[in-house]
């Protein structure tokens, strides 16, 4: 890896390109039909296959990495294609797409698919106006679920607003766009750098209210290596923040792990299965600090094996475009 490349992903620019990149893109949304603007994912992505070094290095090095772990041997033979690279950008342009669809209230929601798991018990809690604490991932398309919850089509009988908190100074463009999107949108954003003691007062009010917070759990805080919890992760140790975690288990709500995932990773007709996995470790007021350190450490691994799993399921969808196994960052 270079120099370049191997930065701590906060010092990274923002993958959605600038502002006028955004503004740019949400014009031709709103005057073309989605079928072409999927249709020109595909240019998009080869030219940043061709032009963008350093997201082709970092493409090629995770999918080296996931593809002797793949399940599906036609999956390894893709990871390890030349064009491997060129295959994930353009999921990825594919995604942000749908991301658009999604809080524009275009996306057709019948094309997500649930499992046999723990989406009753998920839908359960909110139903009964129980908060839930959901802990996303790169993997896929997060935004399917916040956008079910914002346009009030989760299956539950009213609607339930949902905070996320993320790095807004990594995603501000994002953030904007979601706003140019849908402005009356039931989604509030909070900062993830500046999460402090009355940041946790609001969103344990939040959750008493019956809302939803979510929160990525494959992102580490930067400037605090030490803190990270090492994981086997595809064949090597990488840091994962238990951070994001342990502030699950304070705020004291059910913890689901979500992942929502594309049938083919390049299809111009897309479909969505959604995963819903509960976690075992939740609601540890009652412990010792210790105690709950001990636990949320065993929910950064469950959520780790998770995530691994479905890498492995879907290598082509997994979006950290940055060296995610650097340490000491």
């Amino acid at each position: 890896m270079t120099e370049t490349e191997s930065v701590h992903w906060s010092q990274q620019k923002e993958k959605t390109a600038g502002y006028w990149h955004v503004k740019f893109t949400l014009y031709l949304f709103k005057f073309f039909p989605v079928i072409i603007l999927r249709i020109l994912a595909f240019p998009v992505g080869f030219f940043y296959f061709l032009f963008s070094k350093n997201s082709r290095n970092l493409s090629k090095y995770y999918l080296e990495k996931a593809a002797p772990f793949a399940y599906d041997s036609k999956v390894v033979k893709k990871c390890r294609s030349f064009f491997a690279p060129l295959r994930h950008i353009v999921s990825f342009s594919l995604t942000l797409i749908e991301k658009i669809e999604t809080w524009s209230g275009r996306f057709p929601f019948k094309n997500i698919n649930f499992q046999n798991d723990d989406i009753g018990e998920l839908i359960k809690d909110m139903e009964n106006k129980r908060g839930v604490f959901l802990i996303t991932s790169h993997l896929g398309n997060v935004e399917l679920l916040r956008g079910l919850a914002g346009f009030n089509r989760t299956g539950v009988s009213r609607p339930v607003p949902i905070t996320a908190i993320i790095d807004k100074n990594v995603s501000k463009n994002f953030t904007r766009m979601l706003n140019e999107l849908n402005p009356r949108s039931t989604l509030d954003i909070i900062n993830a750098q500046e999460i402090g003691p009355d940041t946790a007062s609001l969103l344990e009010e939040k959750l008493a209210a019956g809302e939803i917070v979510t929160i990525a759990g494959d992102r580490t805080a930067a400037g605090s290596p030490e803190k990270n919890l090492m994981i086997p992760f595809l064949g090597e140790e990488a840091p994962f923040s238990p951070g994001n975690f342990y502030l699950a288990v304070l705020l004291n709500a059910p913890v689901y792990f979500i992942f929502a995932l594309r049938r083919g990773e390049l299809s111009i007709n897309p479909k969505y299965d959604m995963f819903v996995h509960k976690s075992k470790v939740s609601r540890l007021q009652s412990l010792t600090k210790k105690e709950r350190l001990i636990q949320c450490h065993e929910m950064v691994r469950s959520y780790a094996a998770l995530l691994e799993t479905h890498c492995k399921n879907h290598p082509f969808q997994w979006y950290n475009f940055y060296d995610f196994w650097l340490k000491g960052v």
